[in-house]
């Protein structure tokens, strides 16, 4: 018989066995021992636009420009920015001097200009974020990003676009980002050479990740000289290894064990809105689902897309399922990012009388039944959310069979169109509305539409989605944001539920802020 221990499984006894061993002694004051519920996706820094895999890379790779805890951006890897007075539909970057890559190669323009070609390129997931890029070049110590049109706001898309060694890709055969939905295999997904202050000691993904201090770093050296990030699925796991010692900082707090380790000795609790909302999406437009118990598509009925709305009871969510560590809402964007209105907050509370009467005008008198997919190791109780949603659902008859899984196997069932109905959170890094359009909005094709998984398509929209890119008018701008808003919370494409809050715990004599993206740098850190 062959024993197979899952990730759960290795998590706990991982826990188990260190707690043994630290028990008696915590880390020293240079060593961080970080845990949070899941790893990164991928090394590969253009592969996958998600949190936690831009998370760590931010440690090991660096942007041209930073997010600072406050939202302001902060001067990376580029010292200088600015439009060309001469030429709007350009942007110039002053690159800095004097950096060194992890395997000793010196930081150039040209490795620069490589990596913006790299991330703008499909597969890549950041493709998107420089759909109006038509050409980056060099000019000295210069690059120089070539737009479409006037783009005053494209330095905003830079604060997860990582740069590379254009020597180190060309030599492991990693020029182009590797298909990550597809599964393709690629030197760049375990291997690293970035710039970043912390150098890849090893790797065992979804165990053990171990970084070390990057001595030729160009910034002030940094008071954690080591990092053992470990990646613990389990909410009371993790939270136990806290207490133990085993770990000094908890990324993702159980919104169940806030209050209890606010009243710990020894440990204190820091917490701030994120930048990510929470929702559920549908497909909108095949004639038939694959998950469906009827001949046709639920989802493409407004009349079923109303009723989904009035069933599902966020306060109820709030309260109950987040413990008040939410902030529910009808707009699928956080208050602080451009686009927002009061109005689109706004949520009606549940009509399950009406909402089921939806259902039946809508042709199913004896309701229907779908898959819903979830994560279960991505949002701060992610599979709990999915599971009283269930609930909701059957109330008005919309029988929900939830499958949950790890992230890993979730977002591409998203990216390759092979889910019905699904949960999603998305955070907004460049504070505006078109990060979202350009993304969950647009039809899917070129660099735009990539977790575009409800298939909705609006030629109309999708221009008027383009066009921000080169707006100059950011009076009118706005105005063609709130258009799409409008077109958008009509058509109910998004479910949204409510915008993420943050908390992370730590051993007594650690500081660490609250990252607005959930993006915690631990170079930052310091110790009492």
């Amino acid at each position: 018989m062959t024993f197979q221990m899952t990730k759960g499984m290795r998590a706990a006894l991982m826990a188990g066995v260190a707690g043994l061993a630290l028990g008696a002694a915590s880390a020293s004051a240079e060593t961080l021992r970080w845990a949070r519920v899941g790893d990164a996706l991928t090394l590969d820094p253009h592969s996958q636009n998600e949190g936690p895999t831009h998370t760590l890379n931010h440690h090991i790779y660096e942007t041209l420009v930073g997010r600072n805890v406050d939202g302001t951006l902060e001067a990376r890897l580029a010292t200088d920015w600015e439009i060309d007075p001469e030429d709007d539909t350009v942007w110039v970057f002053t690159i800095r001097e004097g950096v060194t890559f992890h395997e000793g190669q010196e930081l150039t323009p040209e490795d620069v200009a490589f990596s913006l070609d790299r991330a703008r390129t499909t597969p890549s997931g950041m493709a998107a974020l420089h759909a109006a890029v038509e050409e980056v070049t060099t000019d000295g110590n210069t690059v120089r990003v070539k737009l479409s049109g006037p783009a005053p706001l494209y330095v905003q898309n830079l604060t997860n676009t990582f740069i590379m060694s254009k020597a180190w890709a060309e030599e492991h055969g990693v020029e182009a980002a590797p298909n990550f939905a597809a599964g393709e295999e690629a030197h760049s997904i375990r291997n690293t050479n970035g710039t970043g202050p912390y150098m890849l000691v090893s790797r065992d993904p979804e165990v053990r990740t171990v970084l070390r201090v990057f001595e030729g770093h160009w910034d002030e050296a940094p008071e954690v000289t080591e990092i053992i990030y470990t990646p613990i699925s389990e909410a009371a796991t993790r939270v136990a290894a806290l207490l133990s010692g085993e770990v000094d900082l908890v990324q993702d707090v159980p919104v169940q064990d806030i209050a209890r380790l606010e009243q710990t000795d020894g440990v204190r609790v820091v917490r701030g809105p994120e930048n990510r909302n929470i929702f559920f999406s549908y497909d909108m437009t095949s004639e038939t689902l694959a998950s469906a118990n009827v001949d046709d598509n639920p989802f493409a009925k407004p009349e079923v897309r109303e009723a989904l709305a009035l069933a599902i009871d966020r306060d109820a969510i709030q309260q109950v399922v987040m413990r008040g560590e939410s902030q529910p809402s009808a707009a699928p964007l956080p208050p602080f990012v451009n686009g927002w209105t009061e109005e689109m907050h706004e949520y009606s509370q549940p009509d399950y009388e009406r909402a089921g009467e939806l259902i039946r005008e809508a042709g199913y008198e004896n309701g229907f039944s779908v898959d819903l997919h979830c994560p279960n190791d991505r949002y701060l109780n992610d599979e709990a959310i999915c599971q009283a949603l269930v609930g909701m659902l059957g109330r008005i008859n919309v029988s929900v069979n939830l499958v949950s899984q790890t992230r890993s196997l979730h977002f591409p069932l998203i990216e390759n169109w092979e889910t019905d109905f699904y949960l999603l959170g998305w955070g907004v890094p460049t504070f505006d509305s078109q990060y979202v359009f350009d993304f969950l909005v647009h039809s899917r094709e070129g660099a735009y539409g990539a977790f575009n998984g409800t298939r909705y398509s609006n030629a109309e929209l999708d221009a008027k989605i383009e066009s921000l890119a080169t707006m100059t008018d950011l009076e009118a701008r706005d105005g063609v944001i709130a258009e799409i808003w409008e077109q958008v919370m009509e058509d109910r494409i998004f479910l949204n539920v409510h915008n993420q809050m943050l908390a992370y715990a730590m051993r007594d004599g650690i500081n660490l802020d609250v990252h607005p993206e959930n993006q915690p740098r631990m170079w930052s850190v310091t110790f009492d």
